[in-house]
């Protein structure tokens, strides 16, 4: 494995990442085709400013929740409420995590959602 710090995070947040599209029934060719994209982007990114590494797991999590919600997929659901998506704090930091932003509550770290709801329907576009 790469020691690589640009390598190091690109593969961290492809790992978080893809544990909660999983986690919530989302792993899909599709998702999978634009979370790898996102981590193209980014590398140029990491490469540019190789002391934001720390910041490229949570930069990842939004860069494909974005990507997804433009093709009408709400992901990660939210599991206090089923009208909206959860979001990543801090938008430009280390340590993300997902938060219900309407109660204010930490639901769980980036790559730590755990299944407490059915998989969302509305995630799963029509084939």
């Amino acid at each position: 494995m790469s020691k690589d710090p640009t390598d190091v995070a690109l593969l961290t947040a492809r790992a978080l990442v893809l544990a909660d599209l999983r986690t919530h029934g989302v792993e899909t060719p599709q998702t999978v085709t634009v979370l790898e994209h996102a981590l193209v982007e980014r590398k140029w990114w990491v490469e540019q400013w190789p002391d934001g590494a720390a910041y490229v797991p949570g930069l990842i999590g939004q860069d494909v929740q974005e990507a997804l919600a433009e093709h009408g997929t709400v992901w990660p659901p939210c599991p206090l409420h089923d009208d909206h998506p959860l979001y990543l704090e801090p938008e430009l930091g280390e340590d993300p995590h997902w938060v219900c932003e309407r109660a204010g509550t930490v639901i769980a770290p980036l790559g730590g959602l755990t299944p407490t709801q059915p998989p969302n329907e509305r995630a799963v576009k029509d084939a």
